[in-house]
Formats: C-alpha cells, structure tokens, sequence
C-alpha cells in the first residue's frame, strides 16, 4: 500500500510519518533550517502486511503544490492531516480537491496538535472536517485526534493503516509496465536511479525500457520494490530503478518522464478528456484557457478545447480536448488535474480518454459518441460504440496501446472483422464493412449512368468519385474485396460493373469500319488523327473522341496524344523489345529502330510508353525489360511488318 499525506503547511504531515515510520522525512538542508517541506519525501514502515507500505510526504505550501501533485498520483490511501489549533485552511481543501480529483480511493483523516489545544476545540475540528467530506467520496472518512510530539493517539492511526493494508485491492499486474518518474539521482558505483510509482505491469532485472517521451533505451541493472532489493516489481508499489543505456546521465532525466515497456513508447501532444471543473471556481471555464496540466509526475502547459459547448459551468462536467505545449504519455483512464495558468489555483481535473485525439473533425458526432462510449472503464465495454462510429476503421494496435492491452489479452466479439490494409489490420463490424461494399457498386453504377460512353474510372477517380472520404489504405481495400468475389471487374485500369460494356453507336460502328484498315494497314508507323480525318474527310474531334472510347474498350493504346496504336501492334512491338534484350541484355534506342525500321522519335515515342506500361526500365540511355510484367513473358509473333517510309 501506498500512504499520501495532505494539508494545510505546518498542520504536522512530516512530524506525524516521522512518528509513525520513525524516518525523518525533510532530509534538505534548507527543510530543516526553515521548518517546512519544499520536496517529496518518502518513508516506509512494516504494518504487518505482506510488504512494507510506503508514504509520500508532500509539501504544504501553496507555491509548492506542483511538487505535491508529483507525489500525489498512484497513492492507494489518503492521509489528510488537519492542525487541532487552525483547523481547516486553504491547502487544506486545495489538497483534497486534488485527491478527489485522482480519484483516490481510501482516505483517513489526523487531527494533529491535540496537545495545543482544549478538548472542545478538537471536537470543533473534527466536525469542521466531516462537513468538509460531507459531499464528496470521503464521506465519514475515520479521523484520529493525535500529537506526533507526545505520540498520543499515534498507535490508533498505526493500527488503522495496518488494517487498510490488509485490506489494500492489489492493483493489475496486467499490461506492459509504466512508472511515473518522480526522482532520479547518482549512486557512487551504481550510476543512475529513477524512483516512482508502478501504475501498471511488471518489470524485471535485466527488461529493455524507454524513458518517455524522449525515447532513449535502458536496461534495469538492479530494483528496489517497497524499500527491499528485488528481482522483480509490479503495479502499486514504489520502485527504484538502476538503470543503465548509452549516453543516459541523470542530467537527461526529469522529473515527470516516464519509464515504459517499448509498447507503450508514443508521445502525444493531445489528450481526449472527461473534464470536471470544480463547483468552487468563481467564473466559467472558457474554450481555449490556457493552463497547468499534471499528469503522473509530470507538469505541462497547455489548451483546454471544448468539445461542445465554449464555456464550462462551474461544478460542470463536459468532453475537452487538451492541446500541450511538449510531448506526454498517457493511457486511457488516467487522472489529471489542470492548474490556472499561473499556476496559483486548482481548477479541475479529468479522465484520460484518448491519448491519440485527434488535431481535425474532434466535434462531430461520430466523435463525440466514441468519446461518451470511452467514459466507460475497459475496452470491452467501449468497443461495441467504438467500432459503430467509425469509418476508417479501428487500428488494433492504437487500442492495445490506448488501453494498456497487449495482444492476445483481449478478444475481437463477434460481428467484427479483421480487414488487411497497406497499412496495417483494421477492424469493422460486419454490417458496416458489407454496407460500404453495397455503397460502392451502387456509386459505381451511378457512374456508369451518367457517363454511358466510358468503360470505368481508374482507382483514383473511383474514390474521389464515389467514397471521397474514405483513407486510401481502406478504399483500396474495400475495391480489391469486390474484385476478388467479382461484384467489380476491372479490364486494365478501368474498373466497371461486370456486365457493363460500353456500346458503340451505329454512327461509330460505321465511323471504325472506315478507320480500322488504315490503323492496321499503318502497322508499326499508323496514321495520327489529323492524316485520318484529312483521309476521311471529317472532324478532327469526331476521330479523336472514337479513337478515345476505342482506347477505354481496349482495342487500341494511346502512346502519345493523338497516335493510336491497335492492340495487335502494341503486342507485336513488345514482342520485338523482349527479343531484342533477350539477345543482348538491353534494349539500345538505335538497335530498336533498326529492328522496327521506323524514325528515332517514335522509336523513342514508342520506348517511353513502354516505361509507362512498366514492360521496361530505363537505365541511362539503355533500357531492360521488367520480367515480371506480362508482356514480358508472352509467346506474340510478329506478325505485323513495318510501312516502309517513303
């Protein structure tokens, strides 16, 4: 178990776990000399459980209530320790704010100093503090009149603490571990050690860790657990760590970083949260106040953005997006507190909900209600609403690193599938996958209502056309699933419906009748539009658009604008290319046009459409053909010969 101190400055916190631990808790020079507690200090005492409890005496003074919220995160068990001769004072109730804020579970309450006062100004006191916990969830917390000085009353708090030990919930040891770091230090033929507090998992000598959010690796040499030497530490106890990585001083480490399984290793300057502004503020918290953050042990500044409304009522609760000024780490269900921006007044706290919230489209409604459904405390019970919501898709990884879940700790429920993406496995729900499936041939369809005269749209301009919306990962995805079970046909890079053909008219039919000899008779070398409009006596534009839907049927292949090639020829060029690499090794722009026994520019013409196609490479001035292409392979004759040029 771990015991955290609270008060009012000079109420006797540290007097009263020297009394109870018998260690003297303000070990700084100027601590002693000025009578008060500037930093954390920590002491153990044996209270007949299985292991030592721990205490966090935390500094009282209002300037130094950033060091008290360092301490504050993780404890098991509040002491709120309350003066006899000043009762309760502005700390006082600061400091109990901040532990209802953490949600801390269990607390016990000391009236110190009975031996200054008459025994009716203690009961005063203590009536004063049990109105003070009347509305919050300490309600009827046990207090203990005591004096450290005389040790009156010590021995009934020391009997209190030992059976709150007993009866301590023994925090998951599930998850990858993580420990806030609160302190690091030098120890003469050790070298560095980091102390904190173990909120999840467990770690051994010997495990590989990251310092947070910097990123640097360090191995664990040696571990203390609960002020013993250990081979292994878990969630809920405080850990000294000696650890040791290339080039890591204790220069580099700061109070607030944190040391994390490499699983967990993903800084973020935005949080999700559950915001709770306290009912004592004077005024209403407005969209985008600046402000204090404490997270574990670590203080930053910040954003608050609200997430429906621009202003929060005092005693309110609303969804908040926290935008930070340096990088943290966070996992969902962490508590937080937020400061003013001078750091002078504690305005609220929060739930972590999301530690990747994200910069864009943060108050729509598919977002708000997965952030309602994260209110909620396991991924189980979130995952339902999560996956309803989304459209992208969820990214299993995202959520065992937004949970603290490992792989194979948690189970996809039925009605969800796990969809394969360039990107990485995403999850949908059965019903949504198929419906974006349906939207997809019925937009395809809608196309081809509207552009009757065209085979399909290419990829691109099938998701720009039909889901504009949707990451191209997932679109691609989704297509290549209706290829595969033959809702879409693609022919080359047209994608269509399978029964969908473009028709000519009778008018075009009659127009390709006329036009086909003359491409064929061009073999090699065919005519450009302008010479078969001139040889027909037509328009220009009216050759050109049949030429254009002849191209979409795949019947001939554009190699540069207005230069149209049939099928048949483009085939039997390869097959001229692949001969001509397979007896030298790679294909010479001069040696092409000798063997084809057309000019240099439509050599070259001819060269980089192959490039295009990826049937070759260019390498310099010389090519190679691509092997895994499909014309590279094939058995074409060549059949066709080339005009002789006149």
């Amino acid at each position: 178990m771990i015991v955290g101190t609270a008060g009012h400055i000079d109420h006797g916190k540290t007097a009263l776990l020297q009394a109870l631990t018998g260690a003297q808790g303000d070990r700084r020079r100027e601590e002693r000399e000025r009578g008060i507690t500037i930093d954390l200090g920590y002491a153990y005492a044996d209270l007949g459980a299985e292991q030592p409890s721990g205490f966090i005496d935390v500094p009282g003074h209002e300037r130094f209530v950033h060091n008290m919220l360092a301490g504050a995160s993780g404890i098991d068990l509040l002491l709120l320790v309350v003066a006899a001769d000043d009762g309760v004072m502005p700390q006082t109730r600061e400091h109990l704010s901040i532990a209802e804020l953490l949600g801390i579970p269990r607390a016990l309450v000391a009236i110190t100093k009975i031996d200054r006062v008459e025994p009716a100004r203690v009961h005063a006191v203590q009536q004063q503090v049990a109105a003070l916990l009347a509305t919050g969830p300490f309600a009827g917390a046990r207090q203990f009149p005591l004096s450290a000085v005389q040790h009156q009353g010590v021995e009934a708090l020391r009997k209190a603490l030992a059976a709150e030990a007993q009866q301590a919930l023994t925090r998951s040891q599930a998850g990858h571990f993580r420990l806030a770091i609160d302190r690091a230090f030098s120890v003469a033929g050790a070298g560095v050690v980091v102390t904190g507090t173990a909120f999840a998992g467990q770690v051994a000598v010997g495990d590989g860790l990251l310092l947070s959010p910097s990123g640097r690796s360090v191995r664990v040499r040696s571990l203390h657990a609960q002020n013993q030497t250990v081979d292994r530490a878990h969630a809920g106890q405080r850990v000294a760590l000696n650890i040791v990585g290339d080039r890591v001083s204790v220069q580099q480490i700061h109070r607030g970083e944190w040391l994390v399984a490499p699983a967990l290793h993903a800084p973020v300057t935005r949080l999700d949260i559950q915001l709770d502004l306290l009912a004592s503020e004077p005024r209403a918290l407005r969209h985008w106040s600046p402000v204090h953050i404490h997270l574990g042990a670590q203080d930053l500044t910040g954003r608050v953005a609200l997430l429906q409304d621009q202003t929060l009522e005092p005693g309110g609760r609303a969804l908040a997006q926290l935008v930070l000024n340096a990088p943290t780490h966070a996992v969902h269900g962490d508590r937080l507190v937020l400061r003013d921006q001078s750091a002078q007044r504690t305005l609220g706290g929060g739930t972590v909900l999301d530690p990747f919230a994200p910069a864009r489209h943060r108050r729509t409604a598919e977002r708000i209600a997965q952030l309602q459904a994260l209110t909620s405390e396991s991924l189980e019970t979130a995952f339902p609403e999560l996956v309803r919501q989304t459209l992208q898709g969820l990214e299993p990884w995202r959520l065992e690193r937004q949970f603290n879940r490992p792989a194979g700790s948690w189970a996809v429920p039925a009605g969800v599938m796990e969809i394969a993406t360039r990107v990485g496995p995403r999850l949908f729900s059965t019903t949504a996958w198929h419906a974006m499936q349906n939207e997809l041939t019925a937009r395809l369809a809608q196309f081809h209502q509207e552009q009757p005269d065209e085979l399909g749209p290419d990829r691109d301009r099938l998701r720009r056309y039909a889901m504009p919306q949707l990451e191209r990962p997932i679109f691609v995805a989704l297509l290549e699933s209706l290829l595969q079970n033959g809702r879409i046909a693609a022919s080359r890079p047209w994608l269509h419906l399978p029964d969908h053909k473009v028709q000519l008219s009778e008018a075009e039919e009659r127009l390709q009748a006329h036009l086909w000899p003359l491409l064929e008779e061009g073999g090699f070398d065919p005519p450009w539009v302008r010479e078969l409009a001139r040889a027909l006596e037509i328009e220009e534009s009216d050759v050109r658009q049949l030429l254009r839907k002849l191209a979409r049927l795949g019947q001939l292949q554009q190699v540069v604008k207005d230069l149209f090639y049939p099928e048949g020829a483009i085939r039997c060029l390869a097959a001229e290319a692949v001969e001509l690499a397979a007896r030298s090794g790679v294909i010479a722009t001069a040696d092409f046009r000798d063997r084809i026994g057309i000019g240099r520019k439509r050599s070259i013409q001819l060269l980089e459409y192959f490039d295009r196609m990826g049937l070759t490479r260019r390498v310099g001035d010389l090519r190679v053909i691509r092997t895994d292409h499909a014309l590279a392979s094939s058995q074409v004759s060549t059949t066709l010969t080339a005009k002789p040029l006149s």
